[in-house]
């Protein structure tokens, strides 16, 4: 199945604890059951920390070309994901919340406008596409809103057209809008998505999972 739910620990927001790319899931080392996330997703399973937080999906963002985090990354914490074969770009900037303030995938990049133009030229020579600011439901923070895969985009009810235009221009995927975990708008906090297929939190309804496969091409 492309599309399964489950839970960390206690909480269904996935999106807060893991990140997702091509080839790997970033996990937290707490307990969390793997054999969902690999037979879903189709990747590795690769554990880590953050400045010692398990919140890795709040600080690190990436594509297939690597991840980017903050300043707070330990060294040690960047040497054991190099040793994993986990690339991650040290971002030189104020934000720290990075999983929160960008939304990529392999073909490019939108950033919160709070990134300076050094900023965003910084993010592109790390994750290898062309990065605008945007918004997401007149938002800044388009990485808990949104969830984007090379097969599409999933957004915040309240994405406006024009923040639609530029999602699927600078993305170039379809995009279409959802909730998830009964009703929440921020998408970005609630899964785990590849091209391959998405893992989300256990309150999720029938009727969101149907539209997160169709928003993120997995039927």
């Amino acid at each position: 199945m492309p599309i399964a739910r489950m839970h960390f620990g206690n909480s269904p927001f996935l999106g807060l604890l893991g990140v997702c790319t091509e080839e790997f899931v970033l996990l937290p080392k707490m307990k969390i059951e793997e054999e969902t996330l690999v037979r879903t997703l189709r990747a590795r399973v690769v554990r880590a920390e953050v400045w010692g937080s398990p919140l890795l999906g709040i600080f690190l963002s990436g594509n297939s070309n690597g991840l980017v985090g903050p300043c707070l990354l330990r060294d040690e914490e960047e040497r054991e994901l190099a040793e994993a074969g986990v690339r991650v770009f040290r971002l030189d900037s104020r934000l720290t919340a990075l999983g929160n303030l960008l939304l990529v995938n392999d073909y490019g990049g939108i950033a919160s406008p709070e990134f300076s133009r050094r900023e965003l030229a910084e993010l592109e020579r790390a994750l290898k596409v062309k990065f605008e600011r945007g918004t997401v439901a007149g938002e800044y923070t388009v990485g808990s809103l949104a969830v984007a895969t090379n097969k599409g985009v999933l957004a915040h009810p309240n994405l406006s057209r024009e923040e639609a235009r530029q999602l699927e221009r600078v993305l170039q995927v379809p995009v279409d809008v959802g909730t998830a975990c009964q009703g929440v708008g921020y998408v970005g906090i609630c899964m785990l998505g590849n091209s391959k297929g998405v893992v989300v939190g256990d309150p999720t309804t029938g009727a969101e999972l149907g539209r997160i496969e169709s928003a993120l091409g997995l039927v």
